[in-house]
Formats: structure tokens, sequence, C-alpha cells
């Protein structure tokens, strides 16, 4: 849930507000903010967004096109790639309200559309990142069971039900926000939260919403990831066949790359939703002036959650690197590697050379 005024509560202002205080709001800029703050945390934002499109394009484009990358887990973090590209999209929504608080000049629409969409987004990845540990936990913990529950048209629609969740519980916003004149001033009009919704409290009611969203799955992924980790351990002193062995190396692999998107996920939230609550329960002068210029900090690092998973699925996974390397580079020979084979006599070796392609499991 994003803050929707530039600066100042959303129920009214408070009793230490300074009137002059205010923007002053020429042609060009209208923000609480100084030309030295919005330079360089703009080019922080197009850079993060340019560099999250390019990469979750890369990924949704892999797992598209290469069979032998069309796994369960990699579903997920296809529409996860999905789901972000969306959230970068809006991005130049919020780098225009960082700049010019007001007029808001997209219309109506596109204000409740973008907070709508934002918001039905954030709750997708939330969803997915926990659907996939649920899915890891039954691979790990009950690889006979998961073998019949798992499959790829089950993931499938498990993955639709989640996006109708999430956008089901995202709908509020639409009806939440809209243009509105700030406090009767000329030409102040704000892609803001409407004063029917502050005044009945559903603002307040949504903004639990999304504080339990990602509190909640956080609380569940610690669990699991316990689960997880002792079952893994447990396997690891224990006599194991070859198979045995490499399918759990497998899974290991899949689990440090799931609970590195889940760090860094975490990582770049949390300081989205404190600043947000610092936002919405005060209504003194000195606070809210600090949690403006704390969520300038916390917005950079939401945005950057929504393009770093690429760059984590880079450094690794060899199998996408693998994967994006022939994606990026179809002109390339295939490498050929020569494999030394004996003959039946034991005491000759042919060499023969073999196509080595080496992205055939999956991240």
């Amino acid at each position: 849930m994003k803050n929707n005024s530039s600066f100042g509560n959303e129920s009214g202002l408070g009793s230490d507000w300074d009137y002059d205080d205010l923007p002053e709001c020429t042609e060009n800029l209208c923000s609480f903010f100084r030309i030295t703050t919005l330079i360089p945390v703009t080019i922080v934002l197009l850079v993060v967004m340019v560099v999250g499109v390019i990469g979750n394009t890369i990924t949704i484009l892999i797992i598209r096109r290469y069979k032998e990358m069309k796994t369960t887990t990699n579903f997920y973090l296809s529409s996860m790639a999905v789901s972000d590209m969306i959230i970068l999209l809006c991005l130049p929504f919020d780098l225009y309200r960082l700049w010019k608080s007001m007029p808001w000049i997209f219309g109506g629409f596109l204000c409740r559309f973008h907070h709508f969409i934002s918001e039905g987004c954030t709750y997708s990845t939330i969803l997915h990142i926990t659907a996939l540990s649920i899915e890891r936990y039954l691979a790990i913990c009950f690889p006979l069971k998961s073998k019949v529950l798992i499959t790829k048209t089950r993931v499938k629609c498990v993955i639709m039900f989640l996006w109708i969740v999430a956008l089901l519980s995202a709908g509020p916003f639409y009806f939440l926000v809209g243009i509105a004149q700030v406090y009767n001033i000329t030409n102040a009009w704000e892609c803001r939260y409407t004063f029917h919704a502050v005044q009945s409290g559903l603002v307040n009611v949504m903004m639990w919403v999304t504080t339990a969203y990602f509190f909640i799955p956080m609380f569940c992924l610690t669990i699991l990831y316990g689960f997880i980790g002792k079952t893994l351990r447990r396997s690891q002193n224990s006599i194991r066949s070859r198979n045995t062995a490499q399918r759990e190396k497998s899974h290991r692999q899949t689990m440090r790359i799931l609970a590195v998107v889940v760090v860094a996920f975490i990582i770049c939230w949390l300081p989205f939703h404190i600043g947000r609550i610092i936002f919405a329960n005060t209504e003194r002068y000195e606070i809210l002036k600090f949690s403006q210029y704390f969520n300038v900090v916390a917005i950079q690092l939401f945005y950057l959650s929504a393009s770093i998973n690429p760059i984590l699925y880079n450094l690794i996974s060899k199998k996408y690197r693998s994967a994006a390397y022939k994606l990026l580079r179809p002109s390339m020979p295939k490498e050929k590697t020569y494999n030394a084979i004996k003959t039946d006599t034991g005491d000759k070796t042919e060499i023969s050379a073999c196509i080595h392609n080496e992205y055939v499991t999956p991240m």
C-alpha cells in the first residue's frame, strides 16, 4: 500500500502542521524534497526499472522457450517475473509524484488502476513465494506424495488461483483512491485516498490487510524452512544411493535460490512496511517529515525487490546462466566436448565428439 499524500497524514493535518511547509510549486517541480535528493533517487529508480524489465523479460523467455526449463518450480518463478515486471512498469507514476505531487495529470482511471494493479502484484508476489515454499516443503519432506500431488497442470491452476486471490484482495484499492483537491488550494489536485475512504476507516482496514499479507507469510515461511532444513540435515547423515544424493543436491540448489529470494524480499520490503505504519499512525509534523525521507529510501528498496530476482538467479544458478547465454547468443556454435570411450579390449581409447548442453535441469 503506497503512501498517497506527498506530505501529511491522510486523516487530516496534525496539530503541529505548518502551512508554510507546503511545497512551492513551479511548472516543472512540486515536491517537498530538494533537487539534490530527487536527482540521485530518480537515477537509481530508472536504473532499477531498466535492469528489472530486461531481467524479468529474459526470465520469462527462458522458461517459456526451453522445454528443459519448464519445471513446476520455474513456473512459479516465471509468474513472479510477470508480477515484478508489472510493478516496475508502475514506477513512472510514483516517480512523477515524487517530482510533482500535484496536479495529477493522468486522470481518475489511471490513478485508481495504478494503485489497484500495483497492490495486486505485490500480493501476488508474496503468494507465489509462499506457494513455492510449500511445494518445496512437500517435495523434500514428503517426496513420494509430492510426485502425485505436484504436477505441471496443477501448478498452473494454483498460479491462476493465486492471481485471482491477489487481485480480489487488492480490489478495494480501486475504490479507495481518486482525484481530490488538497486543502482548497487552486490547481492542487492529487491522486490520493478519498475523503470517504479516510473517514470511514477503510484505509486503516486495508493497511492492516496489507501488513498481514507481509508478516503472516513470512511467519509461515520461517516454520517451513525450519522443517526443510531439519529434513535436509537428517538425510545428509544417512546412507544414500547415488540417485538419492543427486536428487538432494538438486533440492539444495533450489532451496538455496529460494532462500536468497526470500531474504532479499524481506530486506527490501520490511522498511517499506515500517515506513507506512509510521506514516499512517502519527500526526506529529516532525515524525511525518522523517517518515517521508524514510519512505524515499524504502520505495527504492521496494522497486529493487522487483528487479533483483533475475540477478540472483544468474549469480546462483549455473543452469539459468547457460539458458540465458543461449537465449542471448542463439547464433553461437554449440560447444563440443570430447569423451574417451574404452574399447572392449580395454587397452585402446577412441575419442568421440559430442554436443554438450548444460542447462537441462531446473534452476
